[in-house]
């Protein structure tokens, strides 16, 4: 049986660094007053409802009637997407060019949300059309660690098990992917993602 001949990427904190507080540092000047938002009201676990597949219209309209004092924080949220984006990860985007040098094909399994992936792709199309194909949660109502979405993405991207290597931040996406034969790399830095490709044969 031959070795991985494709990589498929997380997005967010693997490309991208992300967090919610990027965008709402800039609209909440009082530290304790922005904690409080994102621990109490614009959570983590609220937005994981945008990548399961739920609309902003409603998930933002449940979460204004139980914090009307907020209801410009909270619909501030989906036109203001892109700025909870802090910017590529080091060094990542070369490797990404690098890999795409090298023939290796490449591919993308992404937790986001089927109306903000448009726009945030859009922002970024010299890396992004180096994706032969990526599988938004949001699109297909699959979430990782779910390992429905990861027979999908294999099924769309023509690859086994054994051809791919996954790249994630999250272990528990790391671990479902291993189960189903993946080659997992747990992401910590761009230095150590690329010792590790190259170990399983896809790059230099």
């Amino acid at each position: 049986m031959k070795g991985p001949r494709a990589a498929i990427f997380d997005i967010g904190n693997v490309l991208f660094t992300w967090h919610p507080r990027f965008l709402y540092e800039r609209l909440i000047g009082d530290d304790r007053a922005l904690a409080a938002f994102l621990d109490g009201v614009l959570t983590l676990d609220w937005h994981f409802q945008h990548d399961e597949g739920r609309d902003f219209a409603e998930t933002s309209a449940e979460l204004i009637a139980q914090h009307p004092q907020h209801a410009d924080l909270i619909a501030a949220w989906q036109p203001r997407f892109n700025e909870s984006v802090g910017g590529p990860v080091p060094g990542m985007h070369d490797l990404v060019a690098d890999l795409d040098s090298a023939g290796v094909p490449l591919f993308a399994i992404t937790n986001f949300s089927h109306e903000f992936w448009p726009p945030f792709r859009a922002e970024w199309p010299q890396l992004f059309d180096r994706f032969r194909d990526v599988v938004v949660s949001g699109e297909e109502k699959l979430v990782k660690p779910d390992p429905a979405i990861y027979r999908l993405a294999l099924a769309r991207f023509k690859l086994e098990p054994h051809e791919a290597v996954f790249i994630d931040d999250n272990a528990a996406n790391v671990a479902g992917a291993q189960a189903l034969g993946i080659r997992s790399i747990h992401f910590k830095d761009a230095e150590a993602t690329r010792r590790e490709l190259a170990d399983a044969g896809l790059i230099a």
